[in-house]
């Protein structure tokens, strides 16, 4: 099996999956099939560099979170609306 060449709009998608929406690095690298190593090698080469003040990283962990959380929720409404829809 020969090595795969990923183009640099995929690892950056990769990348913001992990930086931005706040998913684990092993869940996206199940998903699309690519080695964690890889994906760490590619959040070095690809994440935006930090302000470098705490409060600044805070507010991004705390924004991810909330974007995550929020998706997480969105998908429980669903699920519990389509459980009551079948109960009637």
């Amino acid at each position: 099996m020969g090595k795969v060449n990923f183009s640099d709009d995929f690892k950056r998608d990769a990348v913001a999956q992990i930086t931005e929406r706040g998913y684990p690095v092993a869940e996206v690298s199940k998903r699309l099939g690519v080695s964690p190593y890889s994906l760490y090698a590619w959040k070095k080469n690809f994440s935006q560099p930090s302000g470098g003040d705490d409060k600044d990283a805070e507010i991004r962990r705390l924004k991810r979170e909330l974007t995550r959380v929020t998706e997480e929720r969105d998908i429980l409404k669903k699920a519990t609306a389509y459980f009551a829809k079948d109960a009637k």
